[in-house]
């Protein structure tokens, strides 16, 4: 069956505002993460845009948007949106949370993603994590930190300092939900783990969701502020892409 990948994208960000639509070599960036994503074997794209400009430019590159309520509060909800007003019949099982931020993910981890959830009977939700840049990342509030058994289930994310000799896991915010638990999780309000730790993956362990991450090299580079742009226009340049 054919997973649905939704991308929220909004124009309200404060660190690089218009920030979808920010120029990387001559495309937009949401639409290049679009492109990446219709790379991914047996996927559907949907764009959930909350602004009309984001609609327009996706569907000038021949995507698939649709326009959400621009005062949703999170991702999640935009993506639940998205999910009611192009797929009411419950067609797609699986569904991929692909952050808007990111022009140049590898199609072949959102290909593992749905993988993960169709050999794991267990697993609620999918996400991904990557072993720490230095050991700077262990103190780094920024870099969420995962925190696995050997199988690979979540049992908690946080952005505290975390000590010992194991690996320590950066997550990357990607998400795979089966249908069933997107749905659930949408219908329910922040919970305190969340709204303590900013965390809303939180949300689904207080909830007793099964959450398995894979392990992939490296985290994809995330646009957040203008040094990250300069960084993603150099790359494009510098690959030809």
């Amino acid at each position: 069956m054919t997973s649905l990948v939704i991308i929220p994208a909004r124009m309200a960000a404060t660190r690089l505002p218009d920030k979808p639509l920010a120029d990387i070599a001559g495309l937009p960036m949401i639409v290049r993460v679009m492109k990446q994503a219709q790379k991914a074997s047996n996927v559907r794209v949907v764009v959930a845009a909350g602004d009309q400009p984001i609609v327009d430019a996706i569907r000038a590159h021949g995507g698939e948007a649709v326009l959400t309520d621009p005062a949703l509060p999170s991702g999640s909800d935009r993506i639940m949106a998205a999910l009611r007003a192009v797929d009411p019949q419950g067609v797609h099982d699986i569904v991929i949370n692909l952050q808007g931020d990111m022009p140049f993910v590898d199609p072949e981890v959102i290909s593992r993603t749905v993988a993960l959830l169709n050999d794991q009977p267990k697993a609620d939700i999918a996400t991904l994590v990557a072993a720490e840049h230095s050991p700077a990342d262990r103190t780094n509030k920024d870099v969420v930190k995962a925190v696995l058994t050997t199988s690979g289930k979540a049992l908690y994310f946080t952005r505290s300092t975390l000590f010992g000799d194991a690996p320590i896991w950066r997550h990357i915010g990607i998400y795979g939900y089966r249908r069933a638990a997107l749905e659930a999780f949408t219908a329910a309000p922040p919970s305190p783990l969340e709204t303590l730790e900013k965390l809303e993956q939180l949300r689904a362990l207080e909830m007793d969701m099964n959450i398995y991450a894979l392990v992939v090299e490296d985290a994809p580079l995330s646009v957040d502020n203008p040094a990250d742009l300069d960084a993603a226009i150099t790359y494009a340049n510098t690959h030809g892409l």
